[in-house]
């Protein structure tokens, strides 16, 4: 089982990774984000829209509010890297308030949604989503790290245990 203090690490480390990630791809130019690059979501862009995505359904999920509009997975929230990055560190700042607002009891239930990837209901652990919502955003910044080294743009450091105090 999980505990508040980890969630809370993993939302400043979410927040540390994708203001690192955003100030790369800012190097590089439109054409050049949504260049395809073989990644599942293709460019940088639309995998980086992917995240936004993600992040707005687990969100709804967790805070038990309306899941945003879209189907997985061509989704495209943002279409204009200004507004991304704006809806970006919106996200992340929503995502670090509920995590700061966590106790112990509110990851010790079931969360139960109407999967459309699945068709069908799904009854997890809530331990057990939270977790997968942050494996899922490491999973795909590893993606777009990848694609903006292939690019020419040199990301920050994103080992969690490098963190500065600054970003926790």
């Amino acid at each position: 089982m999980i505990d508040p203090a980890y969630v809370q690490t993993l939302a400043r480390y979410n927040r540390w990774q994708n203001e690192n990630l955003y100030a790369a791809a800012a190097t590089l130019t439109d054409a050049q984000r949504r260049e395809d690059r073989g990644a599942f979501f293709k460019s940088i862009h639309a995998t980086l829209n992917h995240l936004l995505f993600g992040d707005s359904i687990w969100m709804s999920r967790l805070e038990g509010c309306a899941r945003p509009e879209g189907v997985f997975p061509g989704t495209d929230l943002c279409g204009d890297w200004d507004k991304l990055k704006r809806e970006r560190a919106a996200m992340d700042q929503r995502i670090l308030a509920w995590a700061g607002g966590l106790d112990v009891s509110a990851l010790a239930g079931e969360l139960v949604w109407l999967s459309s990837l699945q068709d069908s209901q799904v009854n997890k652990p809530i331990w057990l989503a939270v977790t997968h919502f942050f494996n899922h955003q490491t999973h795909h910044r590893g993606q777009v790290h990848a694609m903006l080294t292939a690019a020419g743009a040199k990301p920050g450091e994103t080992d969690l245990v490098f963190m500065k105090a600054a970003a926790e």
